[in-house]
């Protein structure tokens, strides 16, 4: 009997001190990180005449989206600049819908990539072509099936652009639609821009979106590009900004007219295997990254087992209630402006809802790819 007691104190004692802990952790990095964020304030975009780009797109078998997106981004209000379209291997007819779309803008600029049996690649081939094709030293990173969310995308994107600053991260935000999966999907791209472009204001910038993403040739060719990881399938938007990155040659773009906007999965299953490719260089950042995305992702977890159990338990049910109301209010204060004029805002009452059904998608989505390493460019 007393050994019963002794074991139940000590369980309760157990999970009362994990669940007060991972919650200071969570503070922590909320105050320390994610509210840089929140007191962030964009830059409108300058009038005057900014520095030639070079647009690189980088397409395989995507015809449709070439003919809806592509002449988005060829009508800029922009002085100078230039669009590749890496045709990487296609074999619908996308040949012809780019060289429609040629006779009509004689700032695009296609360069074909051929299949070779002798040679298997991924897009990191692709877009190391498009670089290399690329006449200007400014270059700003789309995919084929994003569209830019203004005439101004490009000078938005591109205004931060100075001796200093070689890294410039945008929002690569995805179409709002009827369902639940949607908001999660949504939900889930918040959460990541909250960590990439908090960390980022914080001098420790480890990755962007392909979807929207601008840095410098030098810079790219002073890395050597994508060598270091040329073996994985994906990196090119994390490894790269992770290895190029310095505390001082980064900036961020938050204005509404900056995003790209893409079409969002509408199956669970292709949303999982989407998320697959995405984590499948987890294991290549830096020790220090993947210690703060760790504990956070840990302390997450430990919040959530640990209330359970003690609601199980019935014990201190106040202190729980108060606890759990306490963490809303701070995630409600943290999320509202970002998700505001990242225009995710729809999802400010949801989100604590959304944050559990993520807990639970997420051990699939780690087990998944722990099961099957191997990725590919489509």
């Amino acid at each position: 009997m007393i050994t019963n007691t002794l074991v139940g104190l000590t369980m309760e004692s157990v999970m009362l001190w994990t669940l007060v802990l991972s919650l200071g952790v969570q503070v922590w990095f909320y105050l320390v990180y994610f509210g840089k964020l929140t007191l962030h304030k964009s830059i409108k975009a300058k009038s005057a005449a900014l520095l030639p780009v070079s647009i690189i797109i980088c397409a395989r078998n995507e015809k449709e989206n070439l003919l809806s997106n592509l002449p988005l981004v060829l009508q800029q209000t922009y002085k100078e600049y230039e669009v590749i379209v890496v045709n990487d291997c296609s074999t619908d007819e996308s040949d012809e819908v780019l060289e429609s779309i040629c006779s009509k803008f004689s700032h695009l600029r296609v360069v074909t990539v051929e299949a070779s049996s002798a040679h298997e690649h991924g897009k990191k081939h692709a877009l190391t072509v498009g670089v290399n094709a690329a006449n200007h030293e400014q270059l700003l990173f789309t995919d084929a099936d994003c569209k830019p969310n203004s005439n101004d995308w490009l000078r938005n994107m591109t205004q931060h652009f100075n001796d200093k600053t070689e890294i410039v991260l945008g929002y690569g935000a995805y179409e709002k639609q009827k369902g639940l999966l949607n908001k999660i999907i949504r939900f889930d791209t918040f959460l990541i821009a909250l960590q990439y472009l908090s960390f980022s204001l914080s001098g420790k910038t480890y990755m962007g979106v392909g979807r929207n993403l601008a840095y410098k040739k030098s810079l790219f060719l002073k890395n050597k590009g994508f060598a270091s990881h040329e073996h994985l399938a994906s990196g090119d938007d994390d490894l790269f900004i992770g290895e190029a990155a310095t505390k001082h040659n980064c900036s961020i773009e938050t204005n509404s007219d900056s995003f790209t906007i893409s079409k969002v999965k509408t199956t669970l299953t292709d949303w999982l295997m989407q998320k697959k490719r995405h984590v499948s260089t987890f294991s290549s950042y830096s020790l220090p990254i993947k210690m703060r995305l760790g504990l956070i992702s840990l302390s997450h977890v430990l919040f959530f087992v640990s209330l359970m159990v003690l609601l199980v338990m019935q014990v201190k049910i106040e202190l729980l209630l108060l606890l759990v109301a306490g963490r809303v209010l701070m995630q409600f204060i943290v999320f509202v402006k970002p998700m505001t004029y990242l225009k995710e805002n729809d999802l400010i009452l949801l989100f604590p809802f959304i944050e559990i059904a993520l807990l639970l998608i997420y051990p699939f989505i780690i087990a998944s790819q722990l099961a099957d390493k191997k990725v590919s460019w489509k």
